[in-house]
């Protein structure tokens, strides 16, 4: 028979170990000789000490949940309560004990945390519905939908109540959303109808300027000419494919009637060069506003100078374009200016370059995401194809944020 302080092994080869409620048998050697048996059932012993101690560290240093862990530590207690090993049982049924407390108490702990964490995206959450409420009732169409879209990204990063509270908060942001782009769009339409408004107006007066541009009935030709030009800036300008050409047509007929008046009245060219003069001096002037800084007060100024300029009269035929040529120059700078406000506005065409933008940061995201992966792997064959792609993405992505720019984004 052989033994040690926590078992023995009697004649028969039974294998027994001592615990606080007195011998159990642990099992049967037939093998070999009894400190062999002692042995082996010590190594199983060890076996468990080594499992429990993982454990422990794998409760102590990951985010093993607590229903993962007790089912560990139940098969461990059944391992131990099953007396299939030779040492302390007892000890390691203490470990256990100790691990369940440890256990149940990280549960607590992170069971308050995700309580705290949810009254913090509550409050966020409807601070964010609040401030969306509000932002639907402007009229800053830019900044406030740029915070809007902000506001969406601010929600998606946090993270979600329970479904009633989550739902009816959401459909409230979404709805303050909905009601923004409602208005949003319904101004835009009201401005395209507008142009289009200034288009029929403008061909009307292409049609008449150029039924006239015949006459012989030179003085109320031209205050009629007059009039079509006051008519013409009170219509407002068209959509951009349109204006140019309705403008060179409108005063394409202008030219013809008043070339032929001036070749009718050549005794006033005295009068002519004075009023060149006085156009080269308003040109001057408009050409002053430039570069365009104050669009608005550029626009007012250009018009006080236009005005006197259309109350001066006509000048010599050869240096009629010239000195047009010079408000021309001007008048197209705030046209263009005009123009780059309207595209920094429009809200389709920002949408469309920030949903391509927004596609190619996340497809460059998940390529740097996969690239640390392949070398945290040690596969850098594979990191450096995903590198090679990814300068491909980040190119367009570059160029996309580029294109980005023109909207003041």
């Amino acid at each position: 028979m052989s033994s040690d302080p926590w078992g023995r092994v009697d004649e028969t080869g039974t294998v027994y170990v001592r615990t606080a409620e007195g011998e159990q048998v642990v099992g049967s050697w037939q093998a070999g000789s009894p400190e062999e048996a002692l042995a082996y059932f010590e190594r199983k012993y060890e076996g468990l000490v080594v499992e429990i101690g993982l454990l422990e560290r794998r409760v102590r240093t990951t985010d093993l949940s607590a229903k993962d862990a007790q089912a560990a530590i139940g098969h461990l207690r059944e391992q131990v309560d099953a007396h299939h090993a030779v040492g302390d049982l007892q000890a390691l049924r203490d470990r256990l004990d100790k691990l369940v407390a440890t256990v149940e108490s990280r549960r607590e702990e992170r069971k308050a945390q995700r309580a705290k964490q949810s009254d913090e995206a509550r409050h966020a959450k409807e601070a964010l519905v609040a401030e969306a409420e509000e932002l639907a009732g402007s009229e800053q169409w830019r900044s406030a939908g740029e915070r809007l879209r902000a506001l969406v990204d601010t929600w998606k990063g946090l993270p979600r109540l329970d479904r009633k509270s989550d739902d009816e908060l959401w459909h409230r942001f979404s709805h303050a959303r909905s009601a923004f782009s409602k208005r949003r769009k319904a101004h835009f339409a009201h401005l395209d109808a507008q142009r289009e408004d200034a288009r029929r107006i403008k061909e009307r007066l292409v049609s008449e300027a150029e039924a006239l541009s015949g006459s012989t009935d030179w003085g109320p030709t031209a205050a009629r000419y007059r009039e079509l030009m006051t008519e013409w800036k009170a219509a407002g300008r068209a959509q951009r494919e349109h204006e140019d050409d309705l403008w060179n047509r409108f005063r394409g007929a202008q030219d013809v009637f008043f070339a032929a008046r001036g070749s009718v009245f050549a005794e006033r060219d005295a009068e002519q060069a004075e009023n060149l003069k006085l156009k080269e001096e308003l040109a001057e002037e408009a050409e002053r506003l430039l570069p365009i800084g104050d669009l608005k007060a550029a626009r007012a100024a250009f018009r006080s100078i236009n005005e006197r300029w259309e109350a001066i009269g006509h000048v010599p035929r050869d240096a009629r374009p010239r000195v047009e040529g010079r408000m021309h120059t001007v008048d197209r700078a705030l046209q263009e200016a005009e123009e780059a406000e309207w595209r920094r506005t429009n809200p389709e065409a920002r949408a469309r370059a920030e949903g391509l933008t927004g596609q190619l940061q996340a497809a460059v995201d998940k390529l740097k995401g996969q690239i640390e992966q392949a070398r945290a792997q040690g596969n850098n064959a594979k990191a450096g194809k995903l590198e090679r792609e990814l300068e491909g993405r980040q190119a367009l992505l570059d160029q996309a944020l580029k294109g980005l720019q023109e909207f003041g984004g």
